[in-house]
């Protein structure tokens, strides 16, 4: 009996310890998720450099470096507060919405996600240039602050309003970030590939040059020619219906959602269409 309770007891502590560290690894993902395409991302991995040659110090009882070292963390990590206050104001506001930290409200995403398509398809109707920006993980306050700030939901009819022809804020980039319209008449990094310098104009240029510096995926609708083109690494995809553009955005901007299991890759004829 007493053998018997013994192992009980042992086996509720594995299982105590199992749960313990899926827990931990859990948290320390999602903090990753957050940081993950932001400045802080290269600070965290300098920091780990740090604790490891703080411990070589340690054990191999070095003491000026040691002293250097202690010396840093006392004030190391008020300086990475201050430094990088916006970005953990930011994942501490996302981490706030219960929803987003756990895997976000697919519901939610996938209608603004459906709003932006509209607006697109619209727009490419009657030649209206557009560029609009999906914001991920990475920062786009630069970005931002050289436009009109705005802050509103996401919707079809303010789009349009935005893009279309000789209104104040059209010429210029909306940004779409944590599923609000945060800014518009944005100015967008050229790309300085000369891969696109002949074959493509300012606005698709605009708009890969910010997938090469950010993990942001940019929609362009052309005003000449009403086609509809999709930027994202460094790359651009034209000539997309709506249906494939949606499909697209599911993908990659809600990758915990089903639609992921159904969608693997977007057809080559379809989706890879790139510039020529």
């Amino acid at each position: 009996m007493l053998l018997y309770e013994a192992n009980m007891l042992n086996a509720i502590k594995y299982f105590i310890t199992v749960v313990d560290i899926l827990v931990v690894a859990f948290i320390l993902y999602k903090a990753f998720m957050l940081i993950r395409g932001t400045r802080a991302i290269q600070v965290i991995k300098g920091l780990g450099i740090l604790i490891f040659v703080s411990s070589i110090a340690s054990l191999g009882r070095l003491e000026t470096l040691d002293w250097l070292l202690q010396k840093f963390w006392t004030w190391g990590v008020v300086g990475f507060i201050v430094i990088f206050a916006p970005e953990l104001k930011r994942a501490l506001a996302r981490m706030g919405r219960v929803a987003a930290f756990f895997g976000g409200n697919l519901t939610d995403e996938s209608k603004d996600i459906r709003e932006v398509v509209d607006a697109a398809e619209r727009l490419a109707l009657i030649h209206a240039g557009a560029l609009i920006v999906m914001g991920r993980e990475a920062s786009l306050e630069e970005v931002v602050e050289s436009g009109v700030p705005i802050d509103s939901k996401v919707s079809r009819q303010l789009l349009m309003t935005i893009f279309y022809p000789d209104t104040e804020l059209h010429d210029g980039a909306v940004i779409i970030t944590n599923g609000r319209i945060v800014a518009a008449s944005c100015t967008l990094p050229l790309s300085q590939n000369p891969r696109w310098e002949e074959k493509l104009g300012t606005r698709h240029r605009a708009a890969i040059g910010l997938t090469e510096e950010t993990d942001a995926i940019v929609i362009i609708v052309s005003e000449e020619s009403g086609v509809i083109s999709v930027a994202m690494e460094g790359e651009i995809t034209r000539y997309l219906e709506p249906q494939t553009l949606y499909k697209i955005l599911i993908d990659f901007l809600t990758p915990s959602s089903e639609d992921k299991k159904v969608i693997k890759k977007v057809n080559v004829d379809e989706s890879k269409q790139i510039a020529k």
